[in-house]
């Protein structure tokens, strides 16, 4: 007989995987897709390359509102900023020089890259990369109109949207976060000008080459940065989100 004794190591490894599992919060890690870095543009809920122009007495901006090269930014009172203005200034400059780097960054990604509709209504997505060389709409209103971004639990997943000229979302349409999403994560890299409709609920930041356009009443939990163009505001309210 042989004097070395076989142990079962089964019950060993079991309790190995369990541990690691517990502290993944329930799941084995993912790799994921990273988030775009925003550099000191983070601190901007409003940044715009030629005007910001405000037409609504109440419109509120939570977090810092920013103008380079431009020269105009046009009722800040009577609308309500709760942050710093930085009008052509050096802060200003240094957040439009990381918000072209944030936005070639995410241009350019292509890993795991997913086909992304022309129109986004009713669809429910997932963490990721989507793509749509065109332009985008979310056409709502109502629960099949609407556009639900997934989590799928993870609190630090990331949505990134590639899309290569405009993005319009329709009247009272609304992009809608469940299974943990949060705004601080969600990119939408604009190739041309985005839109928001009147009424609309947005969530995430706003990546635009050219203009960013808040239609009256329009709502958005993340950041308008126009790289070129102009961030035009009426009667809206504009946070950004929590780190």
């Amino acid at each position: 007989m042989s004097r070395y004794k076989i142990v079962n190591k089964t019950p060993f490894i079991a309790l190995l995987l369990a541990v690691l599992m517990a502290g993944c919060g329930g799941g084995m890690p993912s790799a994921g897709t990273p988030a775009v870095s925003l550099g000191t543009a983070a601190s901007f809920a409003v940044l715009a390359g030629s005007t910001v122009t405000n037409t609504g007495t109440t419109t509120m901006v939570t977090g810092d509102l920013g103008l380079s090269p431009g020269l105009s930014v046009s009722a800040f009172p009577p609308g309500t900023l709760n942050g710093t203005r930085h009008a052509t200034d050096a802060a200003a400059a240094q957040a439009q020089v990381d918000l072209t780097a944030a936005y070639n960054d995410a241009a350019t990604r292509s890993m795991g890259s997913q086909p992304l509709p022309g129109n986004l209504g009713g669809m429910t997505l997932s963490p990721g990369l989507y793509t749509n060389a065109s332009s985008v709409l979310i056409s709502g209103p109502g629960a099949g109109n609407d556009v639900t971004l997934n989590a799928n639990g993870d609190a630090n997943a990331v949505f990134i949207f590639q899309i290569g000229s405009t993005l319009t979302t329709a009247t009272d349409s609304q992009v809608i976060l469940t299974g943990g999403a949060q705004a601080k994560n969600i990119f939408w890299q604009v190739g041309s000008s985005a839109t928001l409709g009147t009424n609309s609920v947005f969530e995430g930041t706003i990546l635009a080459q050219d203009s960013i356009t808040l239609n009256n009443g329009a709502t958005l939990a993340g950041r308008a940065l126009a790289r070129a163009g102009a961030v035009t505001l009426d009667t809206n309210t504009v946070t950004t989100p929590m780190p």
